[in-house]
């Protein structure tokens, strides 16, 4: 079947739903929404956490609350969202092939939005060896089992909270948890919340505040084996003394270390960034091809839902400009770090001056950052307060004013 829409938003986390809601509420036409799984609202569903802003009554919101208040908001501006639909790949610039439980489509749209998230790196991207036990989890595997099977309450005859229907145990009763960062305690949370003993927090940097409460935190240490055959037994760790041992668990929880489900960009041929491998994009969010659009987690996994959101409608912004008939800024230049900043968004700076999110590959305090292009220093100033590796830094739109939309890359790079 081939039909088509004015927006296809892909993805209905915080980001694309931020999009579809504006988008919807400006007129911009049908604006559908695609979502692989069977409920939208994207991680935040699993995140049984305060720290999503507050509702109307100056309450916080958890994940859950957060993201049934956004599938709501794009619902009653006017947005088609469709649970358990898959696209599969590219059938035009501008057309999608899609899978879904009632066959096979092919959408056009006017402007597509790509806003499929990102993932955490699972045991095999990481290299670990070991035999394949039961047990290792990421923090989202780890939400949605709990999320699934509730909390542990030690009563005769009560479902364990990480068994499957068949008896199969996937949260057991002793947990290590691999990173550091906010995460790491999100997980830590979320152990505990079902009743597993948190046996020590493992991260190869130094990470402060890497988890809570008692919880011991190995700093400058490093798992190298996954222990045991069936089900995990422990897991060895190399400390930073050099010197190797077990710790005893049943559970090995890994968190961070993030890749974006670039999958349809990488098949689109868009550009992607080498700090983040996501798409690259403009200050607007327009990547390469004209009218595809990247927005969220895509770019930069990791940050909050809040921020994912406040893309999305970035996004919504450039693509009615498009549908309006707006001419495509033109004259874009690169933007690269260099020194211990490990990334950048977005990845091209326009005539227009546009805020830069970066973010170091390890713990930098008051830093200096400067902005150059060609030799010549845009911005250079001290921060006062810390760069670590688990959250962005945001550089108004003054660091970069005055760049030569016509001259090379625009640099920013930090020293202590």
């Amino acid at each position: 079947m081939n039909r088509t829409v004015d927006v296809l938003v892909v993805g209905a986390g915080p980001a694309g739903l931020a999009a579809a809601a504006r988008l919807a509420a400006a007129g911009a036409g049908r604006v559908e929404v695609l979502e692989r799984e069977p409920v939208a609202g994207g991680v935040p569903r699993h995140c049984a956490c305060p720290g999503f802003g507050a509702d109307a009554r100056g309450r916080p919101l958890d994940g859950p609350g957060y993201a049934r208040r956004a599938v709501r908001e794009a619902l009653r501006a006017g947005a088609v969202v469709r649970t358990g639909v898959s696209a599969t790949g590219w059938a035009g610039p501008l057309a999608l092939d899609v899978t879904s439980p009632s066959g096979l489509e092919r959408i056009g749209a006017r402007a597509v939005v790509l806003a499929t998230g990102a993932r955490e790196r699972p045991r095999s991207a990481r290299l670990l060896p070991g035999t394949r036990p039961a047990g290792v989890l990421t923090t989202g595997e780890l939400q949605r089992t709990v999320a699934r099977f509730g909390a542990r309450r030690g009563c005769a005859g009560r479902k364990h909270p990480g068994r499957d229907d068949a008896g199969r145990e996937y949260v057991g009763r002793r947990a290590v948890v691999v990173g550091g960062g906010p995460v790491a305690r999100s997980a830590v949370r979320t152990l505990r919340s079902a009743g597993v003993e948190v046996a020590a927090v493992v991260a190869e940097l130094p990470l402060p505040g890497a988890a809570s409460g008692a919880v011991p935190v190995l700093t400058g240490a490093v798992v190298t084996e996954l222990l045991g055959r069936g089900r995990l037994t422990g897991v060895a760790v190399r400390g930073r003394d050099g010197r190797t041992h077990v710790l005893r668990c049943d559970t090995v929880v890994l968190t961070g270390d993030w890749i974006p489900d670039h999958e349809l960009a990488r098949a689109r041929g868009l550009p992607l960034a080498p700090g983040t491998r996501g798409p690259v994009t403009d200050g607007a969010l327009r990547t390469a091809a004209p009218g595809v659009f990247a927005a969220g987690n895509l770019l930069h996994g990791g940050e909050t839902a809040l921020a994912a959101a406040a893309e999305g409608r970035t996004a919504a912004d450039a693509v009615l400009d498009r549908l309006g008939g707006l001419p495509r800024a033109t004259g874009a230049v690169p933007v690269v770090v260099a020194g211990p900043l490990g990334r950048v968004t977005p990845g091209l700076l326009g005539p227009e001056a546009t805020p830069l999110l970066v973010r170091s590959e390890r713990r930098l305090v008051r830093p200096v950052l400067t902005v150059s292009q060609d030799g010549a220093r845009l911005r250079r100033e001290r921060l006062r307060g810390t760069l670590v590796p688990w959250r962005s830094v945001r550089l108004g739109p003054d660091w970069t004013r005055g760049a030569d939309p016509a001259g090379g890359p625009v640099t920013v790079e930090a020293e202590e």
